[in-house]
């Protein structure tokens, strides 16, 4: 993946890339070295989040799945109930932050130019610009692409992988990574399904469970907010259970697979 195609250079990584390097380096020595510089940030950004007693989920998914959506129903339904913000990443434009923002929420907005997925050094960037005393609760919408953010930790504590029905439910069959790295996966746009004859949520979740996952498997609609409630409950007891870490001194990893051949799932 990253290391075959060159999108592991971002632009928050870059200057670690055209450092010296000692003689005889080549280019995948040079990109694993950025990938564990990448570790190393991302842990940092969790004891970060950690020490202020944050959760951050990173949202991810193809472009139009729904994201945007689903957090702007999420902000309306949960903004009572704790403080939440959110890290937005797109190629250009801030328009997912403008939205965001109209919902009262503060909203960071990374422009990663040709860069298909967020690092944590672009992440930790982001997170000065928010007061985290302020904050229970930080979305990351990543890059809409289902190959490459996944291979990336954030320093986000819980990935959440969404399909959209208008997508085909063989997609965790074709990009098992990123399922794969999910602790949920949310089937959008659910009300379409009279109108679409192809689409088996059944089956999108079978091909979920081929993976040797067990992440739930939610079916919603952020428009008519079908479904919502299965996801507000998953993310309270998710807040809960970091509060609960937090309070033993505990640290969790999301699943992260940066190498492309191997998953890794950290324990607290």
């Amino acid at each position: 993946m990253c290391t075959t195609c060159g999108c592991t250079v971002t632009p928050g990584n870059r200057k670690l890339a055209f450092r010296p390097v000692a003689g005889g380096a080549t280019t995948v020595t040079v990109l694993q070295n950025l990938l564990a510089d990448n570790d190393r940030q991302a842990e940092h950004n969790r004891s970060h989040l950690d020490a202020h007693g944050v959760l951050a989920i990173n949202l991810m998914s193809s472009p139009g799945s729904g994201k945007t959506t689903l957090l702007e129903a999420t902000l309306e339904t949960l903004g009572s109930e704790c403080r939440i913000a959110v890290i937005e990443g797109d190629l250009e434009t801030e328009n997912d932050a403008r939205r965001i923002r109209a919902h009262g929420v503060p909203a960071v907005q990374i422009t990663t130019g040709s860069a298909c997925h967020l690092d944590a050094h672009m992440v930790h960037d982001a997170l000065h610009k928010l007061n985290l005393h302020d904050l229970d609760l930080l979305f990351i919408e990543n890059v809409g692409n289902l190959v490459c953010p996944a291979s990336f930790d954030l320093g986000q504590h819980r990935n959440v992988t969404l399909l959209s029905v208008t997508e085909g439910d063989d997609k965790p069959e074709k990009y098992p990574v990123i399922f794969r790295a999910a602790d949920a996966v949310l089937l959008t746009k659910t009300d379409l399904l009279p109108v679409l004859g192809d689409f088996d949520p059944a089956r999108a979740a079978a091909h979920v469970r081929r993976l040797a996952s067990d992440a739930p498997v939610l079916r919603l609609s952020a428009r008519r907010r079908d479904g919502l409630q299965d996801w507000l409950a998953w993310l309270r007891a998710e807040l809960e259970a970091q509060r609960e870490r937090v309070a033993r001194g505990e640290r969790v990893r999301p699943r992260v697979q940066p190498d492309g051949a191997r998953l890794h799932v950290a324990q607290p």
